[in-house]
Formats: C-alpha cells, structure tokens, sequence
C-alpha cells in the first residue's frame, strides 16, 4: 500500500500483544492519529477517488487485528452495539461521525432486554481517533460522504455480538457483514 501504511502495521504488530488494555490501545490510538495526518495516505484510502463501502486494508495473521477502510457514501445511524469482546478503535479520515457511549443498566438477567444509558456524546472530526475497549456499548451517525478506519481486534464477523434496540430494549444478535 505505501511505506507509511507498512510503517503503521510494524508499529502498531510492535505495539500490540495477546491481552492488550488501555495502554497499548492508547498506543494504536496514538499510531492511527499520525497515520490520519499523512493527507496522501487519506486521499488514497478514503479520498473522492475511492470506492464507496467497506474495505480491508489489512488482516494481521499472528495477531488477529484488522485495518478497515469504511468509505460511506450515504449517511447512516447505527443503533447501540457492541464489538463483542473484541475493541475498536475509529479515526475520522473524512467528514465526521457522532459517537454515543452508553452503559447497561439493568442487571444483565434477560438475554432478550437490556435497558441502556447513554453516558457520552461527542464528534470525531477529521485526524480525530476514539477507542472502544470490549464490550463497550456505542452508536455511530455519520453523513453523506463520510469517511473513517476502523481497526479492530480481530474479525468481528467471526465473534458473537449484540446491537439494542434504543426505543425497546430488545436485544438483537449480530450477523455477518453487519459491522457498525
């Protein structure tokens, strides 16, 4: 892809070790804000050129990260979710996204309901990176054109996770290429 990318993997494989918390996350965090600096590696990626949707820009065999491309032609809000056990980490390239955090207030003894609160919102602007540690319960809303990567800990679509419905409470399992 670019040296700057290869640099970013090297970086971040160096950074990152089976049962990674907030430190080393805080370091990835770190490492995707400077990698959102380099205006050509933004353009290439995410840029008016790119092709709309969802793009792996890397898959990491030893440690089972991936690197995400999300390239939003139109604008969406997700509900609340999770990434199961695995953490996130966003950085705005393009545009912006609203990020809502939440935490669950009830018990946890319905695996159908859950009642949640919302705890924070913000904005992630371009160059602006948020991290989700596992289970952290979030929501996203992004318009037209918006554009961000997405590292996460291992391939989502391969662990259980959970989105709520805000107005219910009803929970409902992910599926397969239902990433938020």
């Amino acid at each position: 892809m670019s040296d700057d990318f290869d640099q970013f993997i090297a970086d971040v494989r160096a950074t990152l070790r089976p049962g990674s918390g907030p430190v080393e996350l805080e370091g990835v965090r770190q490492r995707l804000a400077k990698l959102l600096a380099n205006s050509a590696f933004v353009q290439r990626t995410c840029g008016p050129d790119a092709t709309g949707g969802l793009h792996c820009l890397h898959v990491d065999d030893e440690l089972g990260f991936e690197v995400l491309a999300h390239v939003n032609e139109k604008a969406r809000k997700s509900p609340p979710h999770d990434h199961g056990e695995s953490w996130a980490i966003y950085g705005q390239a393009i545009g912006y996204t609203d990020m809502t955090e939440y935490r669950r207030v009830d018990d946890g003894g319905n695996p159908e309901q859950a009642k949640l609160e919302q705890t924070r919102r913000y904005r992630l602007n371009p160059g602006e990176v948020g991290v989700f540690a596992g289970t952290a319960i979030h929501a996203i809303d992004y318009p037209d054109k918006s554009r961000f990567i997405r590292i996460t800990g291992t391939n989502l679509d391969a662990i259980e996770r959970v989105a709520f419905d805000e107005q219910t409470g009803r929970i409902k399992r992910m599926g397969a290429q239902q990433a938020t």
